[in-house]
């Protein structure tokens, strides 16, 4: 019997990962999706392009025009699908944006992850239930650890965090910004839902998630929006830190490979951090460096010593805890393979050129 998925977030990076990688497998994809990203940020964050993709490239995809924060929808599309597992991706991803949309911020977030937790709960109980958590639950404590400043970056002193961020990190008691705020209370519910009713749900709390499906803005969407600023000529701006604060980058492709089998063999009130570890780990310096050479064009960008607020000076993932529970697991493409396929999709795309195809820089 042929299984069904529901996808949130179904025209965004990991959902429309998540959507190929499930329709490559034989599932019925149901994808949920009413172009938010757009509202949020504007005709640069756009995502009906992916959404047109999907919809003419996979065998078996239906799209949904449906918003999480309409409870009665929900509740009746999860009645009605009946589905075998569900993936929530979708949500106000900025930490900047959330201080200007606040009630959009937790109404989608919180209220939006918790309107998909009791339908899934009266509906199927028994479906594992990933749920796209960030990184940003843990606030600015990772700033409270010893660190040591390098030639291009910040990495931290202490040797308990040589690996990263485990999930055993606290989450209070931290300045979080109201992303980071709606997120813990949708991350706590997720969990919640696991251990209160035994249902087998999933907290990844993503690091950079990177890929080249992404629509990257200035405020969401690390690697993405710098290529195209690369490319199109574009002043990128650096907040504070020496542009030496760091992040850890997976690609979409092996989250959605974790979301599988986690599918596979679920467990309740499973909570992981989900990045590229050190290995894919780059400082806002060394991704210039990194983009330039792949165009050769070089990059501009302004500083400001003003950091923003509650942001992480180095963060990277503890990966151990998934590679323990899920043995065989472990990120598969490289950050140079990754930003070879994002400089590669955003001259596909022609931000520059009005959608006509862009040429490397000889």
């Amino acid at each position: 019997m042929q299984r069904t998925i529901l996808v949130t977030g179904s025209s965004g990076l990991i959902g429309s990962e998540v959507a190929r990688h499930f329709d490559s497998l034989g599932w019925r994809v149901h994808g949920v999706d009413n172009n938010q990203r757009a509202a949020f940020f504007g005709p640069a964050g756009d995502t009906r392009w992916n959404q047109e993709r999907l919809v003419s490239s996979l065998r078996s995809f239906t799209h949904h025009e449906l918003d999480i924060r309409d409870r009665k929808g929900v509740l009746g599309l999860l009645a009605t699908l009946e589905p075998s597992a569900i993936v929530h991706a979708a949500a106000q991803p900025s930490h900047d944006r959330a201080a200007a949309i606040p009630f959009d911020d937790f109404d989608t977030n919180a209220v939006g992850t918790h309107n998909l937790l009791e339908a899934a709960r009266r509906a199927v109980p028994a479906s594992p239930f990933v749920h796209m958590s960030t990184n940003k639950v843990y606030g600015d404590a990772p700033n409270e650890i010893p660190r040591a400043e390098l030639a291009t970056r910040w990495d931290y002193a202490d040797p308990d965090y040589a690996h990263g961020i485990p999930e055993t990190f606290r989450i209070d008691a931290s300045k979080h910004s109201l992303f980071g705020a709606s997120k813990v209370a949708a991350d706590v519910m997720v969990q919640e839902y696991g251990r209160s009713f035994g249902m087998p749900t999933c907290c990844l709390r993503g690091g950079c998630l990177t890929g080249p499906a992404h629509s990257g803005v200035e405020l969401h969407g690390f690697l993405s929006y710098l290529v195209r600023c690369n490319l199109e000529a574009r002043e990128y701006r650096v907040y504070g830190y020496q542009c030496k604060q760091v992040r850890d980058n997976i690609h979409a492709r092996d989250v959605a490979d974790f979301i599988a089998r986690f599918i596979d063999e679920p467990r309740p009130a499973a909570v992981y951090n989900i990045g590229g570890g050190k290995a894919n780990s780059c400082s806002i310096l060394e991704a210039f460096s990194m983009v330039e050479a792949r165009t050769g064009r070089p990059m501009r960008w302004s500083y400001e010593e003003k950091a923003r607020e509650g942001d992480h000076v180095c963060y990277y993932s503890d990966l151990r805890r998934m590679e323990r529970d899920y043995p065989g697991w472990k990120p598969t493409v490289s950050l140079d393979e990754t930003f070879d396929q994002i400089v590669d999709a955003w001259m596909r795309r022609g931000p520059a050129t009005g959608g006509q195809p862009l040429k490397r820089a000889a």
